[in-house]
């Protein structure tokens, strides 16, 4: 197919400016998602009557089991915590007046008897006491009837699914291996409907959009299918077709997460203290309904691959516009074997280190330099061919980070990788971590504590078990939230770290990012210089806009380090 010359030039950090050809007219992009408002979910339920509150109680019975089964096997957790936080309070309340550690006794009373509470529920719901070979099958039993719940919703909670599946540290084990099968061994749909929705799409026959097709899918996911196909022109490609009444579905399902939100921030007003979940509930449904348009999808795959075209290493498959649609999306077929699968990978020749360290770096640079990244790089996203070249598949959940965010950003990387905790307790603040109206002060010398025992280790070094309640002691204590604009870089970087555990070990994050961290660093010193000196040349200096020689020097040191490590 010939294509048309690019509109406009690209320019990087702009979305918009891309070098794509016209779209057939009849398959234009959609609109914008409609803000998800209470205007919203009313007129999302209304419509759908007493069938959206069986819908609704259908998904709080599963949200509920889960929320429930998950607290009561970290209780211990949680139990060892209220002991360590009772133990300080006695400690703080024994040189005080007789007010003060009666009001301290009772407290304890109470913990007492709320934990006598919890551990005899706990023995009713697991039936008895358990050693671990019986906790073990229970888990495990427990992971497939939630696998099979979430895939019974539907594709909204399959979404959720795959993000809990890269979630090791939130969930135990034999949880993470069912709901990884969620990646790629979803339930396929009809053949017969998918092939329909091809001809209404492109508005042609099967046979005349695609001369060989697959009569069966090679992977189903939770919004779509993929068939193998070929072109009249030869090329072999990867065609996939959206679900059918996929809109209407996730609606209801979004309209229901919101009010199960209201309802928990009503009544358990702490749940949201430490978590914006109504800033993450509107981002997962602005991103999940940018999902359903392919033509936006295919947009963001050659916009990655515009950024990547000096890395050989990478491949993203060509868009083929002239067979693709809002509902179906055409795509160069790759072969390669998963970034997880390391008996597959070493058969090749290929090696797992060297695919995780490829994988990193592709990240901070898409993080840190391109303001633009792939948001959900699960393992059936990723592919390595045989010729060790590393493929991303499926721009549908894309992240943009904005100029002044991601400049926060690279100081945060640059103060993690120089070991500068200080440095980094300003950068937690910077960032938005911490609740509106709270003295950053105050909780300084907690974070710089915090990440200085941690700075020094190795990835398999790292007890995350040991992590996790480190900060959730932190988060618990002290008023520290995860803002929503971060929401899928946090699951970018946990699904990576996930990843990172298994195929790399010995990995350690601080040195893969040290000399990248310096040069995007360096990247944007020197783009401020620049400018400086511009104004300087141009008459345009003030007082505000000054050469500072001191900034100067700090950058010919680094240039001058970067050189000699080189």
């Amino acid at each position: 197919m010939a294509t048309n010359k690019a509109l406009v030039k690209f320019s990087p950090n702009n979305g918009n400016h891309l070098p794509i050809p016209a779209l057939p007219p009849a398959h234009k992009q959609s609109g914008p998602v409609e803000p998800l408002t209470e205007e919203l979910v009313n007129r999302i339920l209304a419509g759908r009557g007493i069938r959206g509150w069986l819908r609704a109680a259908k998904v709080a019975r599963v949200l509920g089991l889960l929320s429930l089964y998950l607290f009561l096997d970290t209780y211990d957790i949680r139990a060892d915590f209220n002991r360590r936080t009772f133990s300080r309070l006695k400690e703080k309340t024994s040189q005080l007046g007789r007010a003060a550690q009666l009001k301290t006794w009772l407290r304890g009373v109470g913990y007492e008897a709320l934990d006598r509470l919890i551990r005899a529920l706990r023995y009713l719901v697991f039936r008895g006491a358990e050693g671990s070979a019986r906790k073990d099958a229970r888990l495990a039993k427990q992971a497939v009837w939630l696998c099979q719940s979430l895939i019974s919703l539907g594709p909204t909670f399959i979404k959720i699914g795959q993000a809990l599946g890269t979630r090791a540290d939130l969930l135990p084990l034999p949880y993470v291996k069912e709901l990884a099968t969620l990646q790629d061994q979803v339930p396929a749909f009809s053949t017969a409907d998918a092939f329909a929705r091809i001809e209404s799409e492109l508005g042609r026959s099967l046979h005349e959009a695609y001369p060989e097709i697959d009569s069966e899918p090679i992977a189903s996911a939770s919004l779509g299918q993929v068939y193998r196909a070929r072109l009249a022109t030869g090329e072999e490609v990867a065609v996939k077709v959206q679900r059918p009444n996929l809109a209407e579905g996730i609606s209801i399902d979004v309209a229901i997460l919101y009010r199960l939100v209201k309802l928990t921030n009503r009544f358990f007003p702490r749940a949201n203290e430490n978590a914006d979940w109504d800033g993450m509930l509107h981002e997962f449904h602005n991103t999940i309904f940018d999902e359903l348009d392919y033509v936006k999808e295919g947009r963001n795959a050659d916009r990655f691959r515009f950024n990547f075209k000096a890395w050989r290493a990478v491949r993203v498959p060509k868009i083929y516009w002239s067979h693709t649609s809002t509902r179906v999306l055409t795509m160069d077929f790759i072969r390669g074997t998963k970034v997880v699968d390391l008996e597959g990978l070493r058969a090749r020749r290929i090696s797992p280190v060297k695919v995780n360290r490829l994988l990193i770096r592709t990240y901070l640079k898409q993080l840190l330099d391109d303001g633009f990244f792939h948001a959900d790089p699960h393992p059936g996203n990723l592919l390595v061919m045989d010729t060790g070249h590393l493929a991303f598949f499926d721009f549908g959940m894309v992240g943009r980070i904005p100029p002044k965010l991601q400049s926060q950003m690279i100081d945060a990387f640059f103060h993690v990788v120089s070991k500068d905790v200080h440095g980094l307790g300003q950068d937690i603040i910077d960032l938005d971590f911490l609740k509106p109206g709270v003295d950053p002060e105050t909780v300084r010398p907690v974070v710089e504590r915090l990440f200085q025992s941690y700075l020094s280790l190795k990835l398999g070094d790292v007890n995350f078990k040991e992590l996790t309640y480190d900060l959730a002691e932190v988060i618990y204590e002290y008023p520290f939230r995860l803002p929503a604009n971060f929401t899928y870089v946090m699951r970018a970087l946990m699904t990576l770290e996930g990843i990172a555990i298994l195929t790399d070990p010995g990995f350690s994050f601080f040195e893969t990012a040290k000399p990248y961290a310096k040069e995007f660093m360096l990247k944007r010193e020197g783009r401020v210089f620049g400018k400086l000196v511009l104004d300087k040349l141009t008459g345009r200096e003030t007082d505000e806009n000054r050469i500072a020689w001191s900034r100067v020097w700090k950058l010919t040191k680094m240039a001058a380090q970067m050189y000699l490590e080189k």
